[in-house]
């Protein structure tokens, strides 16, 4: 799921598009190196804003495909949900079972499309950030921080590389070997290439890459009995937080550098990101295109309409009986459709008006879960039912189970009277955050508004096309988004669940079900994956912190002249998996 685990927001930052088309703009440095050439045109819902997709801010669909086509992966996750592992890139083994032993190697002659070299210390960066080795935190009972720090906002779960020291650096500073003190399930994604480990390090003030590891090396493990006040880590942790966050090209190109087959060139505000062929790169997924412009179109029938004109080759709109109705009327494409993976839901912070838990089951009480259903996914699928699961989706083995122990199902039709009995006569405030471009998400927060007032609460209208930059920061009671994953791994649980985990934005704690995602991430069986997810899910249910609305439905449209997109993919990535496979014949 991503990098170690981490499910994607499926919605955040998406300002509508005025469909203008960009063109690329690429410098010298970054001259085409297709073998086919020919551009291809897609359109994204969501606003790009980040060249960083690890982070808990970056960790949106729109950043982390971007990410995807500019960077060379240890691992990459395909079509049929599998992992592939690039050789042509670097090389993963698991030397042993018992202490689980693993090593990644980079090939050499690897290098950033600066021509800095590709080795060692960036992996030592991504452990760093991928495992919170140095976090000295404590949290209070409501998930927020009570004293040291968490340094790196890692959207995915730590836990898992939290079990290792640190790596052993080996064949002449390109490899890595990582000893786990416990198994670990996820093991084969656990860690993959992050951002340059020399531009983090000129930006914190070091000197370079390798003061940078020597820094991580000299640094111990984060105690939280005693914390300690690390500025230098800090400052490193501080800017690769933040310091790859844009919305335009930066000034610096190092902010965008480039290990994989496209690098970006032009970056339009709100409107588009255009990459081309990294002439840097070398490796099996050389790019056939010169160059790919992805343009920010947050209306679906406005999308539809561009692909209809020949604006745009590629379109994976929200889908709704409209688009799907639309696309029937547009000639030369190819339309995919399928369940995807991913669920809307709506989240309760634990503290402020919802701290009282009888005030939370009251809210969840007024959520017409069926008439929201109805008005997005019905017209879609009239099989589909209400979604009475977090970790699991109709199809996947423990559904049924978990649904009979979670408690979700008790949330049917609104109980307004129920409601109002838990309620005693207050009539709570509720600032809702939502994405106001989003119409599935207005037309749930519309719903949702109305009962809840019946039973009392007042609402707060916090639509906001930037909602994704304020999830965990306090600004809202409730928040209603989307979260979608890779179809691999077991450590997407912990990342929204567990007790200070970056992407745990409602900050809802619950120290057994923690124990028992450390025994998740541990444990290799599936079926006893299953039955650790049922009981860890009928206490996530018990906190009545969250709602799960329905399985999502995915469309995506391709033009006959794109070569490459054959099938739906019903992960993140999307048609974004393989874009180096993709080519353009203008005689289709």
């Amino acid at each position: 799921m991503l990098a170690a685990g981490a499910l994607v927001l499926t919605a955040c930052s998406n300002n509508p598009s005025d469909e203008s088309s960009a063109t690329p703009s690429a410098s010298s440095s970054e001259a085409p190196a297709a073998t086919t050439g020919g551009t291809v045109t897609v359109s994204e819902t969501n606003e790009f804003f980040s060249f960083n997709s690890s982070t808990a801010n970056g960790n949106t669909d729109i950043n982390s495909k971007i990410a995807l086509a500019t960077n060379s992966h240890l691992y990459y996750i395909d079509d049929q949900l599998k992992v592939q592992h690039d050789e042509s890139f670097a090389k993963t083994e698991k030397l042993s079972d018992d202490p689980l032993t693993v090593k990644y190697t980079i090939n050499e002659g690897k290098k950033w499309s600066d021509g800095e070299p590709i080795d060692a210390n960036d992996l030592v960066l991504a452990w760093a950030v991928f495992s919170g080795f140095y976090d000295d935190a404590t949290y209070a009972d409501d998930g927020s921080v009570k004293t040291g720090n968490a340094y790196f906002s890692y959207a995915g779960s730590t836990l898992g590389l939290n079990l290792t020291d640190f790596p052993v650096i080996g064949d002449d500073g390109r490899s890595i070997t990582l000893k786990y003190s416990k198994p670990f399930s996820d093991w084969e994604v656990a860690l993959d290439l992050d951002r340059p480990a020399h531009i983090v390090a000129k930006n914190a003030g070091l000197a370079d890459a390798a003061a940078l590891t020597d820094l991580l090396k000299n640094t111990p493990r984060g105690n939280p009995d005693k914390p300690a006040d690390n500025a230098p880590l800090k400052k490193v942790a501080d800017f690769y937080n933040t310091g790859f966050d844009s919305k335009t090209l930066p000034a610096d190109p190092g902010l965008y550098l480039s290990s994989g087959p496209y690098i970006v060139s032009d970056v339009q505000e709100g409107q588009s990101v255009t990459l081309v062929a990294n002439k840097a790169y070398e490796g099996d997924q050389t790019p056939k295109l010169d160059s790919i412009v992805v343009r920010t179109i947050a209306d679906p029938s406005a999308a539809i309409s561009a692909l209809k004109n020949g604006e745009v080759d590629v379109v994976s709109p929200q889908a709704n009986a409209d688009t799907l109705a639309a696309l029937e009327g547009v000639p030369g494409i190819q339309v995919h459709q399928g369940l995807q993976l991913s669920f809307d839901h709506i989240d309760l912070n634990s503290t402020g008006v919802f701290k009282d838990k009888n005030v939370r089951e009251a809210f969840l009480k007024t959520i017409p879960r069926q008439a929201i259903l109805d008005a997005i996914i019905t017209p879609l699928d009239p099989k589909a039912e209400v979604l009475n699961s977090v970790l699991f989706v109709p199809a996947q083995e423990g559904y049924a189970k978990t649904v009979e122990t979670n408690g979700f199902k008790n949330y049917g039709e609104p109980d307004i009277a129920g409601a109002k009995a838990l309620l005693a006569g207050k009539t709570p405030t509720v600032r809702l955050l939502y994405n106001v471009n989003n119409p599935n998400r207005v037309d749930a927060f519309t719903l949702i508004a109305k009962s809840a007032k019946e039973a009392g609460f007042k609402i707060d209208d916090q639509g906001d096309a930037d909602w994704g930059s304020r999830l965990g920061n306090g600004s809202y009671d409730a928040s209603i988004f989307g979260w979608i994953n890779s179809g691999v791994g077991v450590s997407g649980v912990p990342q929204i669940y567990g007790t200070g985990q970056a992407s745990n934005f409602n900050k809802v704690s619950d120290k057994s079900a923690d124990d028992l995602m450390d025994q998740l991430i541990q444990t290799v069986d599936p079926a006893a994956q299953t039955d650790l997810q049922v009981q860890i899910e009928q206490k996530i249910g018990a906190t009545a912190t969250t709602l799960p609305f329905f399985q999502s439905v995915g469309v995506d449209a391709v033009a006959d002249r794109v070569k490459g997109i054959d099938t739906y993919n019903p992960n993140q990535n999307g048609v974004w998996w393989n874009t180096w496979e993709w080519t353009v014949d203008d005689a289709s």
